[in-house]
């Protein structure tokens, strides 16, 4: 990508993509191109049709979507398919339409089947059976994936796809209800600590095995293989380390601070049970993550109490 090139981060205010706009800043990029949702709604698909024909971008990261943790998708079933799909057909389509040069479009790891094999390699995507939770979302990214795919077979464009573990960092969301573990574990342990709780109650078993990526790391393998990779098959992009739910909330539990007891509401769901990345082809392309999770959460733990006290 030149440095004067034409970029357009698709969901540029959220934790995935203002990580990438920072990473695209911080390398010298000076035509990055961004709409807010109140700009543009990309599940509009004359409103994408005319921003594609008026910007004109030769590169597109599409990291826009409506996500959220595992009461929102599935409370929330149809809302996630049907935005999901309206956002990733209007952007792919127009990205075609309009002659875009490369798009990365980025997925999840909850494409996988509940019960694929551990750690999961790129080669297990429908393979078996989804996690019903949060089904909708994940056959909307599957078929992200295969639309990459498929303008590649038939266009000839050069479309990519990358999937990446659970992420967390600066900008996420900690919502009560609608956030994922990790930022749910930070907020409900700051509450308990200012608060004086006794005890902190946590969803499921703690049993549950999960990785975690740093939202940056996650940046620097996007623009990494934005540079390097023009293949059809997607890639997992994440650590290659897991840790239990219980684990991760001890780890939260002591950048915080919090003095108290940890319970665990084994009527709640756990969801899959182990969620790891085989991350070989990542690494065998020349990519690593640097920043490990207990520094991580010291610095999302910083943003939140920047941006949420």
């Amino acid at each position: 990508m030149e440095k004067n090139a034409k970029i357009y981060v698709a969901g540029h205010r959220g934790m995935v993509g203002s990580a990438i706009y920072r990473k695209l800043v911080k390398e010298g990029y000076t035509q990055l191109i961004t709409r807010t949702s109140s700009e543009l709604d990309l599940r509009n698909q004359q409103d994408v049709a005319d921003f594609f024909a008026a910007e004109k971008p030769e590169y597109v990261f599409l990291a826009a979507a409506k996500v959220g943790g595992i009461i929102a998708n599935n409370t929330y079933r149809a809302d996630f398919l049907y935005e999901n799909l309206c956002i990733q057909n209007n952007v792919i389509h127009e990205a075609y339409k309009t002659g875009v040069t490369k798009l990365m479009f980025l997925g999840s790891s909850c494409i996988y089947p509940k019960l694929a094999p551990q750690p999961l390699k790129e080669e297990y995507l429908l393979t078996g059976l989804l996690e019903e939770t949060n089904e909708p979302y994940a056959i909307a990214k599957i078929a992200g994936i295969k639309m990459c795919e498929a303008y590649r077979a038939q266009y000839n464009c050069n479309f990519i796809s990358v999937m990446p573990t659970n992420l967390y960092g600066y900008n996420d969301n900690y919502h009560p209800q609608n956030s994922h573990v990790l930022p749910a574990l930070i907020r409900k342990f700051h509450e308990a600590k200012v608060n004086g709780t006794a005890e902190v109650n946590i969803w499921g078993s703690g049993s549950p095995m999960r990785e975690f990526l740093f939202a940056d790391d996650l940046a620097e393998a996007c623009y990494f293989l934005m540079q390097n990779y023009n293949e059809a098959g997607f890639v997992n992009i994440g650590t290659g380390v897991d840790l239990s739910i219980k684990d991760l909330a001890l780890l939260i539990k002591k950048v915080i601070g919090f003095e108290g007891e940890l319970t665990f509401d084994s009527s709640k769901p756990d969801g899959t049970p182990r969620k790891l990345m085989d991350v070989s082809k990542l690494h065998e392309l020349g990519w690593k993550h640097k920043i490990e999770l207990e520094e991580g959460i010291k610095l999302a733990y910083m943003d939140f109490l920047a941006k949420h006290i």
